[in-house]
């Protein structure tokens, strides 16, 4: 499988001092160079890479100012910087540890210390991301977990009010989930997740969908540019593949269930709250549960 190649951004105002670097590391990484402070900030912005190593003593902002500065956008707040500085006394590495440099690299610097401070950090990097992307994940039913959801929605609704774009949302509750497990086990209901969880993987196949576990045995599915009309057809889509879900029990026994679906959807121009889009949809659930299970039913305003 390929790897994607890190990415180093070298701010400083001393072209040899860069030359040095970038000879340094290119084998390895893939290097980006500014040779002064606001250049280098606009890069880091646009580039986003993995490390930068910033020098201290610059002439039109030393890197004190340029790492504040990184510190205070969105977009590049939290890369790692590493300061290159000549300075001695603790005082200033004091400083740039506060400000929130994550290491040092001394000059004159030799070329085996600048690979492995720079191959320390980002392996430090690449574990925090490997825990990162596992608290995303729920561990049962390998889909994104509730955390996960909430953090895209955010995305995907700023998305759509700045766009306007339609957006649509199902929550989907298995029926009658507790006499399942109490029939066939805690075991057995945890297969079924799985196999349900299956279900959204197979049948979501624009890359714009988005189904997690929502919780217990609910799920949540996100669909961006995708009006009413569309909300039902994947919903009726996943209903029916729920439906002739057949999962084996001690080899023996199929078991089956049902799901019921609530839809809510966002039109161009309308206006609501997060909260509000997604518990409309709940309530759409209530209603698909009251009037009978296994349907989807749609959140509508005088309901």
């Amino acid at each position: 499988m390929y790897k994607r190649r890190c990415s180093i951004l070298i701010i400083d105002d001393q072209e040899t001092i860069i030359t040095m670097l970038t000879k340094i590391l290119e084998e390895e990484y893939v290097i980006h160079c500014a040779d002064n402070g606001k250049d280098g900030i606009e890069l880091a912005e646009k580039v986003c890479p993995d490390v930068i190593l910033l020098d201290i003593l610059m002439l039109d902002m030393d890197g004190f100012e340029v790492l504040e500065q990184l510190k205070n956008r969105e977009a590049t707040k939290e890369i790692p910087v590493i300061f290159l500085t000549s300075l001695k006394e603790d005082i200033n590495e004091e400083k740039g540890l506060a400000l929130g440099a994550v290491d040092y690299i001394r000059k004159p610097f030799s070329a085996s210390i600048v690979r492995l401070r720079v191959h320390n950090r980002l392996k430090i990097i690449e574990q925090m991301r490997t825990i990162e992307q596992l608290s995303m994940i729920d561990q049962l039913t390998d889909i994104p977990n509730r955390r996960n959801f909430e953090e895209r929605i955010k995305s995907e609704w700023g998305r759509a009010l700045r766009d306007q774009l339609p957006i649509s949302i199902l929550i989907i509750d298995l029926d009658k989930f507790k006499q399942y497990n109490d029939k066939y086990g805690h075991q057995q209901g945890d297969a079924l997740l799985v196999a349900v969880a299956n279900v959204f993987k197979e049948t979501l196949k624009r890359p714009g969908d988005f189904a997690a576990r929502w919780g217990g045995e609910e799920f949540i599915v996100l669909m961006q540019n995708t009006d009413l009309a569309g909300a039902q057809e994947i919903a009726e889509k996943i209903r029916s593949s729920i439906e002739k879900l057949e999962t084996m029990y001690q080899g023996k026994t199929v078991t089956k269930i049902t799901a019921s679906i609530g839809i809510n959807s966002r039109k161009r121009g309308q206006s609501s709250a997060i909260n509000e889009f997604i518990s409309r949809a709940d309530l759409a659930l209530y209603e698909a549960k009251n009037s009978g299970r296994n349907r989807s039913c749609v959140f509508k305003e005088d309901a």
